[in-house]
């Protein structure tokens, strides 16, 4: 993956809650779909093309799955990390 160069034009925050969740949906004769749910709002990220995988996908899924996993940990530390469970002081 190359690094981004163009600036920022807008930002989006999805807070995760009560509604948010991710499904992995394989399919058998087309590439697979990650499903990002947050309630009303719905975040499809699919390959460049439906029916084939490119190395940059490939690259892009693995880069997904390492910051997905450091998030995890990220946010499991903050909740364990006072004696209320309630994560990260103000």
């Amino acid at each position: 993956m190359t690094r981004r160069r163009n600036h920022r034009v807008s930002i989006i925050t999805l807070n995760t809650g009560r509604g948010a969740r991710a499904t992995s949906h394989p399919y058998p004769t087309r590439t697979p779909v990650l499903a990002l749910d947050f309630g009303a709002v719905s975040v499809l990220v699919t390959t460049s093309a439906g029916d084939q995988v490119t190395g940059s996908d490939v690259a892009f899924a693995r880069q997904l799955a390492r910051e997905a996993d450091q998030f995890a940990r990220s946010v499991e530390r903050s909740f364990h990390g006072l004696p209320n469970g309630r994560g990260v002081a103000a």
